[in-house]
């Protein structure tokens, strides 16, 4: 689904998250480098999705999602059945866009 929305082929970040596409992040610090779109965590507990627009800008989209948890700036999803795979396509698609801008 990632590979398919972002057009990328995934990397490898920090030895275990799966992240598609990249952007250049500026910290407050002042510290910039380079970071993915859009990634996932597969754990042993649950699934993290990192969709690194920000959850706010996709909260309608969140409301329809299905069963998950919110952290700071990923989802937290114990299985895809417990999801709206359509609304997740939704909200790739619209993290990507709003990484573009």
């Amino acid at each position: 689904m990632m590979t398919k929305a972002s057009g990328e082929e995934p990397k490898i970040w920090g030895g275990s998250i799966v992240g598609f596409g990249l952007y250049a992040n500026k910290y407050a610090s002042g510290r910039e480098g380079e970071c993915m779109k859009i990634g996932f965590y597969p754990r042993k507990q649950n699934m993290s999705l990192y969709l690194m627009c920000g959850l706010e800008a996709l909260q309608p989209l969140l409301s329809r999602l299905g069963k998950h948890k919110t952290g700071k700036g990923c989802l937290y999803i114990n299985k895809f059945s417990d999801l709206d795979l359509n609304v997740l396509d939704e909200m790739i698609d619209d993290t990507l866009k709003r990484m573009e801008q």
